[in-house]
């Protein structure tokens, strides 16, 4: 059984197996699970495949070996979500506690059902005498590590006490100074003493020199720090380098001018933790009082550009400021101001043929932001291929497609444009970042629909796509909303049970809900759905109702199953509702 608290378990019969009475390690040895009664024990969802699993591994890793170099009765066992033995033991080699084999598939299902996995990495925490600490302890692992220990909810008051006292008392000193260091360096390797930053707004700039969001922030960043300099506020940039080689560290160091905390400093993973840290580029704003203003200014920073100076130090009323100049700037935006830029004042066809941006203004264009290394992407694209022939057959000179991609060559474009019908812009285009910066583009694939008057239409045209196909054309708020009254008509005639050869041990119900992914056939859907709650399956109701029919849906061919039906965003990959 599962819940959140108080819960008992008996560790022999959770770990246990038909005929297995034992764990192992990597290196192939047997544990018995009966030498874990004295122990807490830890649950370790994950596998190798999710990138958030990835991340988090070493962390826990780090937590584990503290912990049990003091001999703390601890013990974490691997249950493996990986899609084959070579997989996972490839990730077990990397981890020093123990695992389910991953041979007994029944009960790694069993603990996910026990638990009710949804996403991952999932850490479950259970003590001495069975009883459920907590089944959230990967956030209490990364933000404090071994000193979660021993996961009790007493502890987990403490460190929240803690944490707010912290707060309560921050300072400039409180948030830099380390042990014996008191200072940070200048760009030119000088020691400056935290002291001369008392006073001061002070923005704590987390990044990694040798990501693609370094190359495009800073510089805006570095202009922004000498307009403020410039009108004689008193600000500076204090940077948090995440790099790991000590080189690029120092190659850095010399180009910057802002002060850079040391390499490798024991108070970056502490900042990290303290500030949440959750994506890069991260611009934390401290007052002159050493107070946390804002969390993260980056985002003001990439909507508004070098512009952004103007709402320093972004409080509500400076940012009142910001958002009237982005609207004005938004009503006069045009399909020219979107996609002219000095000498780029094109699109091109496959065959590198130039189509000037003046061809297409006056019509309805989507703005395809997608890559070949997107799983997803390729997934969607199919779709999109076959949506966008319909909407053409009808509507041949008032639609096009313009692909903007995140490939990092020249090869993989190429591979991934020459299956597409529609114009691009070129890889090395400088008009993608402008683009991706005033879509907020944070995931793909992803497509922006621009009217034909050059204003946004939709940010969600892949949704649409999704639930209405080529009927959502032109994507303005009226037709979906004509849509959604023929959809609630059609509903009206659909029957409210059925019986489905995919889900046969329970009655499908038909129910008006969010997005989802079909089970049928692996695509995203919305609006109705007929769904089993208990064993959370859906059907798009095209696919519940063909079938119940009798008639052939067709095969997919399950590529990426897995990964599909995961979404990954920010530390987690959770499965798709």
């Amino acid at each position: 059984m599962a819940g959140n608290g108080g819960e008992t378990y008996d560790i022999t019969s959770l770990l246990s197996g038909n005929d297995r009475d034992y764990v192992v390690r990597n290196n192939g040895d047997q544990v018995k699970i009966a030498d874990l009664k004295d122990k807490t024990v830890g649950l370790y969802f994950s596998a190798h495949w999710c990138p958030p699993c990835r991340g988090f591994t070493p962390k826990l890793a780090e937590t584990y070996q503290n912990l049990t170099s003091q001999s703390k009765p601890l013990e974490v066992i691997f249950i493996s979500h990986d899609e084959d033995e070579e997989s996972f033991t490839s990730y077990f080699s990397e981890m020093p506690w123990l695992a389910v084999p991953f041979s007994d598939s029944e009960a790694r299902e069993r603990l996910d059902k026990t638990f009710k996995i949804r996403g991952i990495p999932s850490l479950v925490m259970i003590d001495a005498n069975g009883n459920l600490l907590t089944e959230k302890a990967v956030g209490f692992v990364r933000e404090h590590m071994s000193d979660a220990y021993p996961f009790t909810p007493e502890r987990f008051a403490e460190l929240k006490e803690i944490a707010e006292a912290e707060k309560r008392n921050q300072t400039i000193r409180s948030i830099l100074v380390r042990g014996e260091r008191d200072y940070v360096f200048s760009s030119k390797g000088d020691k400056v003493p935290v002291s001369e930053l008392e006073g001061k707004y002070v923005g704590l700039y987390f990044n990694d020199s040798r990501s693609g969001e370094w190359e495009e922030f800073t510089p805006i960043l570095t202009q922004i720090h000498e307009k403020l300099k410039q009108n004689n506020e008193n600000f500076e940039i204090v940077t948090v380098l995440l790099d790991d080689e000590e080189s690029s560290f120092n190659d850095t160091l010399t180009k910057l001018p802002f002060y850079v905390i040391p390499f490798e400093d024991k108070s970056i993973e502490k900042l990290i933790r303290y500030f949440e840290l959750r994506s890069l580029p991260t611009l934390v704003m401290i007052g002159s009082d050493g107070k946390t203003l804002r969390n993260n200014c980056a985002d003001i920073i990439e909507e508004h550009g070098v512009d952004a100076w103007e709402g320093f130090p972004f409080s509500q009323e400076k940012m009142g400021i910001l958002e009237e100049k982005a609207k004005a700037k938004l009503e006069q935006q045009t399909l020219e101001s979107l996609l002219v830029r000095g000498e780029f004042n094109y699109v091109v066809r496959k065959d590198g043929t130039k189509i000037p941006v003046s061809d297409l203004v006056g019509k309805t264009i989507i703005l395809y932001f997608s890559a070949d290394w997107c799983g997803p992407c390729h997934a969607f694209l199919p779709k999109l291929i076959e949506e966008y022939n319909k909407i053409k057959s009808k509507h041949p000179d008032s639609f096009e497609i313009v692909f903007v991609s995140s490939d990092r060559d020249e090869d993989s474009y190429n591979d991934f444009y020459s299956s597409m019908p529609w114009l691009a812009l070129p890889l090395d285009d400088p008009r993608k970042s402008f683009l991706k910066k005033t879509f907020k583009i944070r995931g793909i694939p992803s497509l922006i629909a621009i009217g034909p008057n050059g204003k946004t239409v939709s940010k969600d045209v892949r949704m649409l796509l999704t639930e209405h196909g080529a009927h959502a054309y032109p994507f303005t708020e009226e037709r979906i909303k004509e849509l959604q009254v023929e959809i609630e008509n059609m509903a009206k005639g659909w029957p409210e049970k059925i019986k489905h050869e995919l889900h046969e041990s329970h009655e499908l119900v038909l129910t008006k809900c969010g997005p989802y992914c079909c089970d049928g056939c692996d695509e995203m859907g919305g609006n109705w759905s007929y769904k089993c709650r208990e064993c959370d399956f859906d059907l798009h109701p095209k696919c519940a109702l063909e079938k119940a029919d009798g008639e052939d849906m067709g095969e997919e061919d399950g590529k990426n199953a897995a990964q599909e039906g995961y979404v990954c965003e920010g530390d987690v990959c959770r499965k798709v509702e």
